[in-house]
């Protein structure tokens, strides 16, 4: 399928609306992310179904530049645990993404409906994910936003693909880099100490994904009152610098000591002694036979329905406050960050008024992009905090 215009540069040849209507039949929003709306489309002359990712420009620059990037990124990506990009077309008010659409569910969801579920199904998963990121990483592509919500079953059937979406925050590791952004649960230790950072950031990632799946735990866990999250994100945020997380009993009983060493691996607070994507692939509860077949099912997911069931309304909360905040008047005492440079080279455009924070209140779980103008009170909570960190 030919692309339609995807020229991002200063030279504009933007499509016309009735190009996208003409080829697509485009449902109603079926989700709602911090950056776009998702449609489930149809091609007209196949009919086959695609999801849509529709950016409004009006929405600001950051939006453009996440749909930019999204483009970018995905251009130059293909694998089969990647959700690829069909059809790009840009009018002067939007930007629409065609991609595959992955009809399966997420992977709390499948872990739930399922009867039996052991170390080897999260070793499968796993190396889906390490096989996914080995490869953006020989491409020197950095996710940056690794999350239990960007993995989906391509579709239902019992040996269904794990895929990765999600992409609007990928980057080029032209050089390490200096943007501190993701989701704050999933943050390795050099963002939240506002380093400079690279590929390692994934694998990080990956190890809070795989305690997850192992436990139905989160590694780093801070009890949250509702209106109290600015203590909340400090003690989080220290307890990552730290590496603050155990194998706790009884949830770790059952697991087997190489899960335990993949997982310390992943999540070594030292960037330069963290393991490799590549490297993972080939350890023993990867590739050999160390994964266990015990059934750990009821003792995860109990875990998940307690914790996960209850992060979603703490988050939903979260964004809604934080709305509140991002309404305020602006400060003129406002905190600076501890590292202005850090806010130079790859920091986001200055805020526009836009719909997209309205949207963005909506969904649960968003990434934070945490390099923010200080005059937005949002911004100001999160420099504070690692201000007081550092």
């Amino acid at each position: 399928m030919p692309f339609g215009c995807v020229t991002l540069g200063d030279k504009k040849d933007y499509n016309q609306p009735s190009e996208v209507t003409d080829r697509y039949d485009l449902g109603q929003v079926i989700k709602t992310e911090e950056f776009c709306e998702i449609f489930r489309a149809k091609e007209k002359s196949t009919g086959k179904l695609y999801t849509c990712k529709k950016f409004l420009k009006r929405d600001g620059r950051k939006v453009r530049k996440a749909a930019k990037n999204e483009i970018i990124i995905l251009k130059m990506v293909k694998h089969p645990n990647i959700l690829q990009l069909v059809d790009v077309y840009v009018t002067r008010k939007e930007y629409f993404l065609f991609l595959e659409l992955a009809t399966g569910r997420e992977v709390f969801d499948w872990i739930l409906d399922q009867g039996y579920y052991s170390e080897r199904d999260t070793s499968n998963v796993i190396r889906q994910v390490l096989e996914a990121v080995a490869y953006l990483h020989s491409l020197k592509i950095v996710h940056r936003n690794l999350k239990l919500e960007n993995l989906v079953y391509y579709n239902r059937l019992k040996n269904s693909k794990i895929v990765i979406s999600d992409f609007h925050l990928a980057k080029l590791e032209n050089g390490l880099i200096k943007e501190p952004c993701g989701t704050p649960e999933y943050l390795a230790p050099e963002v939240v100490g506002r380093q400079r950072y690279g590929r390692p950031v994934d694998c990080w990632a990956i190890g809070v994904i795989m305690y997850i799946l192992l436990s139905g735990n989160p590694p780093f866990y801070e009890e949250m009152d509702e209106d109290d999250y600015e203590n909340h994100d400090k003690n989080l945020f220290r307890k990552i610098l730290a590496g603050d997380y155990e194998f706790d009993p009884p949830y770790w009983d059952d697991i087997s000591q190489a899960a335990k060493d993949l997982v310390a691996r992943l999540m070594e607070v030292d960037q330069d002694q963290r393991i490799t994507a590549e490297e993972a692939i080939s350890h023993e509860w990867i590739s050999g036979n160390a994964a266990s077949d015990k059934n750990i099912k009821d003792g995860v997911c109990a875990q998940i329905e307690k914790n996960f069931a209850r992060a979603k309304w703490k988050k939903a909360v979260r964004v809604t406050t934080m709305m509140k905040r991002l309404r305020a008047p602006e400060h003129t005492d406002a905190v600076k960050p501890a590292t202005p440079a850090a806010a130079t080279t790859d920091s986001a455009s200055p805020t526009e008024t836009t719909s997209a924070p309205q949207r963005a209140a909506h969904c649960h779980g968003r990434a934070l992009k945490l390099v923010i103008p200080i005059g937005d009170a949002c911004g100001i909570h999160l420099f504070s905090c690692w201000q007081d960190l550092l």
